[in-house]
């Protein structure tokens, strides 16, 4: 309403002389669920609080360091000894965000489910669900991660007949991934029916196990047949260096030792005293007898065991045994933990143990690759980022090395990932695979919709989003705005000049915009009088989206000379 003029005087009106105009919402920011060391910003409790970071040292400063993982020692009549992760230990989410800013991560959201010390048996499903509620307040999220989700898979052991011998009983192991599968649909019900502004990067549970053991299968069976372009699975887990060997020592085992090294160690000597003793017929056979009858039943007696054998079949000196054995005896110090007064002592002992007991190396190196066996998603979202931020959300995020991995942890061919990328229920895998002088790739760019020619592609699921939500957030400013052909004029011109700057980018594919898009909004075009009576204004927006060329076919045909 202008003004009235009734005092002397001068008066300005200023006039807009640009239109309003449609700012591109943010692709690359992901949210990380999980268990974290801590959760507090000041005297705030973080607990279930979507929290923005953007660097490893927030994520540190915020929620804290790694877990101590705990390991126990048992035997095994093939190997000598197995490794068993104690699952009150293990959790992951900090070494995936160390995974994630290693492949080009930055701006992303934590919403920590607890500490660690909340967790007495270790990750709960119903808390990794309950992180998701959260995220139905926060709009800027564009991607949904939840790699602790691999963790849910309960493990039986019973004795079964050997299918190779009828005869013989044999340890069969039963897997069942029932809880991830549950959260995973969570999560995909989350982006497509909640917010509809975000996708979910999933983890194949089991995907450390090759493709004859049906975890692929399973998968696609447990995920169900709801909202599945609004996510992007990948297969195998990944074989990452995140974990340093500094990080470990024999504290990450449970059962360090017991009385029986202890015990043994003055006959141990003794035997060693005289190396004719030992090498005697009748005094070698009795010590490759006590070799024998040693049970591993902690750290102390495995590297005891093994040296035993050693000597006993000359691999090392009397002299070094003792040296040895006089280390392993040593770590009955700290079968409770490591006191604060005794680091340094511990720490020389564990360097000791490495430079003279290979056994010990050995153990320690396969401690660490335990730990380093992670799922592939955080490492995706890290390359989702870095492709939105150096090319655009309609580049597809495949054909791109990954950061920080060394292998993937099951080599898959061309002719396996055949099923992976094109299965009858279109429900299909993105493949990470290595590739000789090109490294580690991930090589799918496929939804689990892949039966949908109109979403079969996560780079035009996404690039969609974009466009919507961007387009959506611009036309808020024309709520209420009188419903007439001006409105319409300035709103059909707010998008189709959004949509221009879109196509330059190479997102939406045409020679020209009115080849890429078409924006039409009007009585008559898009609107009845009914709907104008009834506050609705309707908007057409028609857009061609770039595909990937996940095919190129390339024919040659030989010619007649003609010179």
């Amino acid at each position: 309403m202008a003004r009235v003029l009734a005092t002397p005087g001068v008066y300005i009106d200023e006039k807009s002389a640009f239109p309003n105009s449609a700012v591109p919402v943010p692709t690359a920011v992901p949210v990380f669920i999980g268990y974290t060391e801590k959760a507090i910003m000041g005297k705030k409790s973080l607990l279930k609080v979507p929290t923005k970071i953007s660097s490893y040292g927030e994520f540190l400063e915020f929620f804290g360091g790694p877990p101590k993982v705990k390991y126990t020692i048992e035997a095994d009549a093939a190997v000598g000894y197995k490794l068993t992760v104690d699952k009150s230990t293990q959790f992951i989410l900090h070494s995936c965000m160390k995974l994630f800013f290693s492949n080009g991560g930055s701006d992303c959201y934590i919403v920590s489910v607890g500490k660690y010390t909340d967790a007495p048996t270790g990750v709960v499903g119903a808390d990794l669900t309950s992180g998701i509620e959260p995220l139905l307040k926060e709009p800027e999220p564009t991607m949904v991660v939840i790699p602790e989700a691999i963790l849910l898979v309960e493990e039986s052991t019973a004795k079964g007949p050997d299918p190779n011998d009828n005869t013989k009983q044999i340890d069969i192991v039963t897997r069942d991934a029932q809880g991830a599968f549950d959260l995973q649909v969570a999560m995909l019900a989350h982006c497509g029916l909640d917010m509809r502004n975000r996708v979910a990067i999933l983890d194949v549970p089991l995907g450390n196990l090759d493709l004859r053991e049906d975890v692929v299968k399973n998968f696609r069976v447990g995920i169900g047949q709801n909202f599945l372009q609004w996510g992007g699975a990948y297969y195998p887990f990944l074989e990452t260096t995140i974990v340093a060997a500094e990080e470990l020592d024999f504290s990450n085992i449970v059962n360090i030792t017991g009385d029986d090294i202890t015990a043994d160690a003055p006959d141990f000597a003794d035997k060693l005293d005289d190396k004719q003793k030992l090498i005697a017929a009748a005094n070698k056979a009795a010590f490759d007898t006590d070799t024998t009858a040693i049970e591993v039943s902690s750290l102390a007696t495995l590297l005891y065991k093994n040296l035993r054998e050693e000597l006993s079949e000359s691999l090392i000196s009397g002299k070094r045994a003792v040296e040895i054995h006089e280390q392993i005896v040593k770590l009955d110090t700290f079968k409770t933990g490591i006191p604060d007064a005794k680091a340094d002592e511990a720490t020389q002992l564990h360097q000791t143990l490495l430079a003279v007991s290979p056994t010990y190396k050995e153990l320690m190196k396969n401690l660490r690759s335990s730990m380093n066996l992670l799922p592939p998603s955080p490492a995706m979202a890290g390359i989702y980022s870095m492709v939105d931020n150096t090319v655009g959300v309609h580049q597809s995020p495949a054909n791109i090395s990954v950061g920080s991995v060394i292998k993937p942890a099951v080599d898959l061919t061309a002719k396996d990932q055949e099923d992976l990328n094109l299965p009858l229920n279109g429900k299909a895998i993105n493949a990470i695979r290595t590739f000789p002088g090109k490294g580690v790739l991930v090589w799918g760019a496929r939804t689990l919709d892949g039966n949908s020619q109109d979403w079969r592609y996560i780079s035009v699921r996404r690039t969609v989003i974009f466009i919507e939500q961007s387009i959506k957030f611009a036309a808020e400013a024309y709520v209420f705005e009188p419903n007439v052909s001006s409105t319409w004029s300035n709103i059909r011109a707010l998008i189709s000049n959004f949509l221009t700057n879109v196509w330059k980018s190479g997102a939406l594919a045409g020679a020209t915009p009115d080849d890429a898009f078409s924006v039409d909004v009007g009585l008559g075009t898009t609107m009845t009088p009914i709907d104008i009576l009834d506050g609705i204004m309707r908007i057409s927006v028609r857009i061609a989206v770039t595909r990937p060329a996940e095919f190129i076919v390339i024919t040659f045909q030989q010619k007649m000379q003609t010179s």
